[in-house]
């Protein structure tokens, strides 16, 4: 049965943890790997490994990272950055990586979602959306290439041609609201949810457990995804990894998606 999920996500640039602004100026947060161990202590419902480099550099995955990823990691763990073409996603699933993430390549060629999908299953094919709100164009516009071109498609078209295509799974990026921590921005979420039936995680703005709430009454069974939220403490931004544990999750998701007595 599908459930909401709380999902910590960790931006790996350099060979380092890092948090990063509305995409911008990356922080140095720790060891990747270390972080994994915590999360595996916490009993995290998921994993989100993301490496901004690949793409920007045009280099592809760091699959020795990714196996020592998939080794330590006791929760399922999705994994993007780099990933253009079948031979690259199958070798990471091979690892033992149960999603592989596809964002700047599915955009240039759609058929790789297909293409994936016939060769891991669409449940592994996992299509991310970096989304900037009212764009050039005056509309939300997916763009890449950590969030520096425009693609001129909107987020709810291509989350519906995605499904088409067989993707198993979209992660919208709010661009916008990346480290800030002042909210999810929930109508944006409540549109793209609109537009498709995929099994949906977002990701952007959390600053409080009370906001993934909000997402999860807003969207139903969606995954709350969040960066700053689980890596830092306080006003200052102090460094401390942390996560609700499976009683303060389940008591969340109860006290927003069942009605009350």
């Amino acid at each position: 049965m599908l459930r909401p999920r709380i999902i910590p996500c960790l931006l790996v640039h350099d060979g380092g943890l890092v948090k990063t602004v509305r995409f911008a100026d990356p922080k140095y947060v720790g060891d990747p790997i270390n972080a994994v161990k915590i999360f595996n202590e916490k009993e995290a419902d998921e994993l989100i490994v993301i490496d901004i480099d690949a793409t920007v550099q045009r280099r592809e995955p760091n699959f020795r990272l990714i196996a020592q990823f998939a080794a330590e990691c006791r929760m399922p763990l999705c994994y993007g950055g780099g990933v253009k073409t079948v031979e690259q996603a199958k070798r990471i699933s091979g690892l033992g990586v149960e999603k592989v993430a596809i964002s700047s390549a599915a955009i240039v060629n759609p058929a790789l979602i297909s293409q994936i999908a016939e060769e891991i299953g669409s449940q592994s094919v996992v299509v991310v959306l970096d989304v900037r709100r009212k764009g050039a164009r005056g509309r939300d516009e997916v763009f890449t290439h950590n969030g520096r071109k425009g693609t001129g498609k909107s987020p709810e078209a291509f989350a519906r041609e995605a499904a088409e295509l067989g993707a198993g799974e979209i992660v919208i990026n709010c661009i916008d609201d990346d480290g800030v921590m002042k909210g999810y921005d929930v109508d944006l979420a409540r549109r793209i949810r609109g537009a498709t039936r995929l099994p949906m995680t977002y990701l952007g703005g959390a600053g409080s457990l009370a906001d993934t709430g909000k997402l999860i009454a807003a969207c139903g069974i969606i995954g709350a995804s969040a960066g700053s939220l689980f890596v830092f403490k306080g006003p200052y931004r102090a460094v401390l990894i942390s996560y609700p544990t499976p009683l303060q999750r389940e008591e969340l998701i109860r006290s927003v998606l069942l009605p009350s007595p």
